[in-house]
């Protein structure tokens, strides 16, 4: 299980870039354009489960993988921010970070813990809490241009088409979109 802590701290692009590609030059539409950006974003990072920018997720296991390998999603993965074991009272016991190797090349991003496997849980449902940080960087620059241009795409799309409201009547996505985010989805194994 992955669950969010923290979202990225800005969007892959700003409300005037936004403004730009969809030639709005007044201030009335601003709220929206600002929740479709991050939809778009959102949107992008679900299907092919990368994150964007940098955020923080928190990957919840029940034990530690006999392999001694646990694969992050969403990738890239950057690091290990902190770690965390649960006993049988509940009480959280610190892992040192350092102790984990990173193989952030492939995505998923992999963390392996062997050969220093920490003490097994004494929880049985998530016992063992890790945070990571992935992302592609702090800004859009850093985020490879397919993926942004997916974002403008949908963007573009959603509001153009903000008034239909009937299933029956949505208008299906860009092509372009799917094209654009085929060679960055990661196939999970």
């Amino acid at each position: 299980m992955a669950m969010l802590l923290q979202p990225p701290a800005a969007e892959p692009l700003s409300l005037a870039e936004a403004k730009l590609v969809l030639r709005v030059e007044h201030d009335t539409d601003d709220d929206l354009i600002a929740t479709l950006i991050a939809a778009a974003r959102r949107h992008v990072e679900a299907v092919t489960r990368r994150a964007l920018l940098v955020q923080t997720w928190r990957l919840a296991r029940d034990a530690w993988p006999a392999s001694g390998r646990i694969a992050v999603l969403p990738a890239p993965l950057r690091t290990v921010v902190a770690a965390r074991v649960f006993d049988a009272a509940g009480t959280a016991r610190a892992i040192d970070p350092e102790i984990f190797t990173l193989d952030p090349t492939n995505a998923p991003g992999v963390i392996a813990v062997a050969p220093h496997v920490p003490r097994a849980p004494g929880r049985r449902t998530a016992g063992i809490e890790i945070d990571v940080s992935v992302g592609y960087g702090e800004t859009a620059a850093e985020v490879p241009a397919p993926l942004v241009q997916a974002v403008r795409m949908l963007l573009a799309h959603w509001y153009a088409n903000r008034a239909v409201v009937a299933e029956t009547s949505a208008q299906p996505l860009p092509l372009g979109v799917a094209a654009l985010l085929a060679p960055w989805r990661v196939l999970l194994p």
